[in-house]
């Protein structure tokens, strides 16, 4: 596996589900016996823990406004996952480059977790409920796509994982910028209605 595209890919997927990315990476090290996967995240106890962890996620991502707290929560819990991730799949690397992998994973983990979170929050403005689902679902789908990739074609799943991520950047401006005149415009028309005739 090559490190640095490995662990910018689970980086980002940590940021955006990292229970369902230990859990994917854990699956494919324990069940497929694909040797790159760290031996940590193939244990049962963390299987376990990861697998019912993402199941809350799971539920709770479906909800709004539930999910904008759960993402709340979880800005700790990412970034961590996504660098001790990193420092996993660094394995024997010298101490400079597990420490410039485990800041890359983090870094990815942290940057990807706060373009969710905010994306999330542009789509808790929706009056429906089915765009969060249908958000939360793309979501997954996409981390275990990532995380699958890892361990198939380290450089894919990288290349996947910088489109996305600049994807979201763009996505998240220009959704705030199109929140945030939607919100001027009803101040004033409020305001408006306010005033005496």
């Amino acid at each position: 596996m090559e490190l640095a595209p490995a662990v910018f890919a689970s980086g980002w997927a940590s940021g955006v589900n990292a229970y369902l990315c230990v859990l994917v990476l854990g699956l494919f090290g324990r069940f497929a016996g694909v040797e790159a996967v760290p031996e940590a995240l193939t244990r049962t106890d963390v299987l376990v823990v990861a697998g019912a962890l993402y199941l809350v996620e799971f539920v709770a991502d479906k909800i709004p406004y539930v999910d904008s707290v759960w993402d709340a929560v979880s800005t700790a819990i990412r970034p961590a996952a996504g660098a001790v991730i990193g420092l996993l799949v660094a394995g024997d690397a010298g101490t400079l480059e597990q420490a410039v992998l485990a800041v890359s994973g983090g870094g990815a983990a942290l940057v990807s977790h706060l373009v969710k979170g905010g994306l999330r929050l542009v789509v808790n403005t929706s009056p429906e409920p089915v765009t969060n689902s249908a958000v939360s679902l793309g979501e997954d789908l996409a981390v275990a796509g990532v995380a699958t990739l890892v361990v198939v074609a380290p450089l894919v799943a990288a290349g996947i994982a910088a489109v996305l991520l600049v994807a979201g950047v763009v996505l998240l401006v220009l959704l705030w910028t199109r929140v945030r005149r939607g919100y001027v415009r009803f101040r004033a028309w409020r305001e408006q209605r306010a005033a005496p005739a």
